[in-house]
């Protein structure tokens, strides 16, 4: 969709969240609430888009560095209208619709956005607002309507009684043509906080002749402003809701959906079961056929098809089919398990790969590691990779057998088809098809009791 550029107010003190960080960095299921915002309106493939920064404008510029969205600054904080004329310096020339956007409205779909874009044009208004129906209106600004066309709109507190009695509401978001720059140069600050308000444009274009417009959002959640940590949380839940329903449709059983949390991004094949107490987070892809139990937590990690993951927690690993990891374990960045490897209960696995049919059995840290095929490695193996300053890695060859409690000193190297003796402690290479047996004798001698 061409012909238009948007403009992202993030200026907001955002004072309400109470926070040392600006609001719009603050986190919606996993993704910062400008993030939210800016991928709604990218996915339209606007000619630019403009981002409006006031309060903490570090912390943004870094998480934008490489967005290449154009930034400019509202230093004093004089209303939303003060903060889009800020925007002029970059789009005063400009010929096509102009998209205006809150950053802290992270709901709104990309195909409403769309639908006033396109409104906007179609009709030939000079502004076409978002509105939306509630049934609580109070602190949102009133949709003034005259014959059922829009005739302005009015702030909480500048409404008289009459106009607070109305229920459809401005939800921040609009269109306008190039006669914006115009209206913003008529705004007056003369209202209840001395302000400069973006709506007052609705009032200016009409009064000299211009078209205005209105387009009423199905889903009024959409428009939900985030101004404090309970708005914040009621999102999640929409959030959350809205996944869930998605992934039940598409095959997915959850087996009580109030109590697993499930990122908007999540990718999770037919099938697969989720049980109470799951946390998906983001950036997981889950195949077919798997089992999610209890309380594991899984984020920015690939999990195939037939795996079961059981009270364990997952970050940054890659899991291959049939796998089992649990109960308790604690797979790490870096981890690849190949197909059908087990690991055992309170065992833990980092930047290791582990191959095909291999199995970790309880109470085992294997990290820095690379270990073949077929390997079973016992209880309370330990792979001692840190020296104090550098890691180091083990590898250990297709088709060995590690006793219990055995401790490898990295580096070090064991070929294939290795026996290594339950407690031995393993500080130099071993070649293929030997045994290995490293601690010290056992003597038995008589004890000397004291009187």
């Amino acid at each position: 969709m061409k012909n238009f550029s948007a403009v992202i107010l993030a200026a907001g003190a955002g004072a309400r969240m109470k926070s040392s960080l600006p609001k719009v960095i603050h986190k919606l299921s996993g993704k910062p609430l400008v993030k939210w915002v800016i991928d709604s309106v990218s996915a339209l493939k606007p000619d630019g888009i403009v981002l409006v920064l006031g309060h903490g404008t570090e912390v943004v510029e870094e998480y934008l560095s490489e967005s290449g969205i154009k930034i400019v600054y509202q230093r004093e904080q004089l209303g939303s209208g003060h903060a889009l004329m800020q925007a002029e310096k970059v789009l005063k020339n400009y010929k096509g619709g102009i998209l205006v956007v809150s950053a802290d409205v992270p709901l709104v779909r990309s195909s409403t956005l769309s639908s006033l874009v396109s409104n906007n044009k179609k009709t030939g208004a000079s502004v076409t607002v978002l509105a939306a129906r509630v049934e609580n209106p109070f602190g949102y600004g009133r949709i003034v309507r005259n014959g059922g066309f829009l005739e302005k709109i009015v702030e909480e507190k500048d409404a008289t009684p009459a106009e607070k009695r109305i229920k459809e509401i401005n939800s921040g978001i609009y269109c306008f043509d190039k006669n914006l720059w115009k209206a913003l140069s008529k705004l007056k600050s003369n209202n209840a906080n001395k302000e400069y308000y973006i709506t007052d444009t609705v009032a200016i274009l009409k009064e000299s002749g211009r078209k205005t417009s209105l387009v009423v959002v199905e889903d009024n959640y959409e428009v939900r402003g985030i101004n404090n940590r309970s708005e914040l949380s009621r999102a999640e839940s929409i959030v959350n809701n809205r996944k869930i329903k998605e992934l039940l449709s598409n095959g997915v059983s959850i087996v009580d959906a109030d109590n697993v949390y499930i990122s908007y991004d999540a990718k999770i094949g037919g099938d697969t079961v989720v049980y109470p107490g799951a946390f998906i987070d983001v950036g997981v892809s889950i195949g077919k056929n798997c089992i999610i139990r209890g309380a594991s937590y899984i984020s920015n990690s690939k999990i195939g098809d037939e795996s079961a993951i059981l009270y364990s927690y997952i970050e940054g690993a890659v899991i291959d089919k049939k796998v089992t990891v649990g109960p308790f374990s604690h797979i790490r960045e870096g981890s690849v398990l190949r197909e059908n490897v087990r690991i055992g209960n309170f065992s833990e696995t980092k930047k290791a790969v582990i191959a095909k049919n291999s199995k970790v059995n309880h109470l085992s840290y294997i990290g820095d590691a690379l270990v073949g095929k077929n390997v079973n490695i016992g209880a309370g193996t330990i792979t001692c990779n840190y020296d104090g300053a550098k890691k180091h890695q083990t590898i250990i060859g297709s088709e060995s057998f590690i006793g219990s409690n055995v401790n490898f000193v990295a580096p070090v190297k064991i070929g294939c088809g290795v026996l290594v003796a339950a407690g031995s402690t393993i500080t130099h290479d071993v070649q293929s098809g030997k045994l290995v047996i490293a601690r010290v004798r056992q003597e038995v001698k008589r004890r000397r009791i004291d009187r």
